[in-house]
């Protein structure tokens, strides 16, 4: 299931792509399959583990094609183990909600990339999110949870004080909102029925991709879409430094 739209985040054979926070590697894969130099990070230790293992059975197959690469490391978001100016494209799916410190890692993104490099970044939506919070506090006051809901002027305006230039942006998964507002209704940790049947509905759409739900999906993603993608790129040329204060004064508000 991918967030990340790889036509608007301009993916080529050949481009190094650093997907931060990778989870079980869904972004890395299609990125590897693609001709991507992947550079998948975690910093949890199952998480990378699982990843190099899907990766490598990718590779055995012979799903990917010849010149594309993957690493995968564990790391963290707000100190990565890149260099300056190295990564194409970066993608940074449902990620940086959970991190205290966002502007230090948006500042790390603008750092890795070259100039005239892509991001890709993913964060729940406003709305949906919002609901989810109001029924249930155990959805994301917990270790390692969602740290904060992001409005979308208030993510692009943040990505701007980075260094970054905003783009385009869409919204993602609207058939996977109601399903985690009944998951927050009846308790995260119940194994309610209701939710166990919506979990098939979710399950029989991936694998299956009817268009019954693609269209429905289409429809619905600009109302209730779980996720925000917002693609921002890096200047080939650094902004003067009273126009990022003065982007830095206006994302304080």
């Amino acid at each position: 299931m991918l967030t990340v739209d790889y036509d608007l985040l301009d993916l080529r054979p050949g481009m190094t792509v650093l997907d931060l926070g990778c989870g079980e590697g869904r972004h890395a894969f299609e990125a590897y399959r693609r001709g991507a130099r992947v550079v998948a990070l975690d910093w949890g230790v199952s998480e990378v583990e699982t990843t190099k293992r899907w990766l490598g059975a990718i590779a055995e197959a012979g799903e990917a094609p010849a010149g594309a690469r993957f690493e995968v490391v564990r790391g963290d978001l707000r100190h990565l183990p890149v260099p300056d100016a190295s990564v194409d494209r970066v993608i940074a799916s449902e990620v940086l909600e959970h991190v205290p410190d966002d502007a230090r890692a948006m500042a790390e993104i603008a750092r890795v990339l070259t100039p005239g490099g892509r991001v890709a970044v993913t964060v729940p939506r406003f709305g949906p999110e919002r609901i989810c919070w109001a029924l249930s506090d155990a959805y994301h006051a917990n270790e390692g949870g969602h740290v904060r809901i992001y409005r979308g002027d208030a993510l692009r305006a943040r990505l701007s004080v980075a260094g970054l230039t905003p783009g385009r942006q869409h919204h993602a998964h609207a058939l996977h909102a109601p399903f985690w507002w009944l998951k927050c209704a009846v308790g995260v940790e119940r194994d309610a029925a209701v939710v166990r049947a919506y979990h098939r509905l979710l399950v029989w759409d991936l694998t299956r991709r009817p268009w019954v739900t693609r269209v429905a999906e289409r429809v619905l993603d600009p109302l209730i879409g779980k996720s925000l993608v917002v693609y921002a790129d890096k200047p080939a040329v650094a902004r003067p430094a009273a126009a990022r204060e003065r982007e830095r004064t206006a994302a304080a508000r």
